[in-house]
């Protein structure tokens, strides 16, 4: 049986562990920051393999003098990862959530670690960060958290921000124009969330948390959006059942 124990420092995730009389929409608190890394290493499909691939991207695409966007960095994994592995010295990397709780550990994790590149956390709002002279700007399963309304704006934005030869790196979850299909993914993610002991009741407790607050789009929106912005070359890079990544250069 598949089996994750939580990362080090993380406390295990039980938030929705006992029944609650009214599910409140999610949001990301203490309570969630406080066991973020446990929960996302066992709530998402092919999140470790995202991880291994940010080094070799950072290798490839990181342009000397320049900056790397981790927009809806939380905790501040994949920053560190662009941090402890690019060889530029003089990259800036901005790491960006709305979330004072994440900033907060971040912080103290950047107080923990012995790093030459500047990683600088950002409490605000992704839709109100400036991006300029970016060589790198991730987008890991923070764009389903954005008003549809503002998605093209953001991607927009980044695209404007990117230098040429830069590049986005998209995480998804996302949803299936046959329903079939989608119900189908939907599933068998919550059995893989079972076999990562989950009960049900915390499952069926977390969907409804997530319900109005975690809208996806299907991949080819996703794309759509990306040529409308103006990017020409996107390419898969992990998928695992409902979870898309994709790299989109400039």
């Amino acid at each position: 049986m598949m089996s994750h124990p939580p990362p080090s420092g993380s406390a295990r995730d039980r938030i929705y562990a006992a029944r609650q009389d009214k599910v409140e929409d999610f949001v990301f608190d203490e309570k969630v920051a406080d066991v973020f890394a446990d929960m996302i290493a066992r709530s998402v499909p092919g999140y470790r393999a995202l991880n291994a691939l940010i080094p070799a991207i950072a290798d490839q695409f990181i342009q000397p003098a320049s900056k790397c966007y981790d927009l809806g960095c939380s905790l501040g994994e994949a920053s560190l990862l662009v941090a402890e592995n690019t060889r530029h010295a003089d990259l800036r990397v901005m790491a960006v959530d709305n979330s004072p709780a994440m900033i907060d550990r971040l912080e103290q994790r950047l107080a923990e670690r012995d790093t030459t590149v500047l990683v600088t956390p950002l409490c605000c709002d992704v839709m109100d960060v400036s991006i300029t002279d970016a060589s790198l700007v991730m987008l890991n399963f923070t764009l389903q958290f954005i008003a549809r309304a503002q998605r093209d704006r953001l991607i927009a934005k980044i695209y404007s921000g990117l230098n040429r030869g830069g590049v986005l790196l998209l995480s998804e979850k996302v949803s299936h124009e046959n329903t079939d299909e989608d119900t189908f993914m939907q599933a068998l993610h919550e059995a893989y969330k079972r076999k990562n002991h989950y009960s049900d009741l915390e499952i069926s407790q977390k969907r409804e948390a997530l319900e109005r607050v975690l809208i996806r789009d299907t991949y080819a929106q996703h794309v759509d959006r990306l040529r409308r912005a103006g990017f020409e070359k996107i390419f898969t890079l992990v998928k695992y059942l409902n979870f898309v990544s994709c790299i989109a250069v400039k």
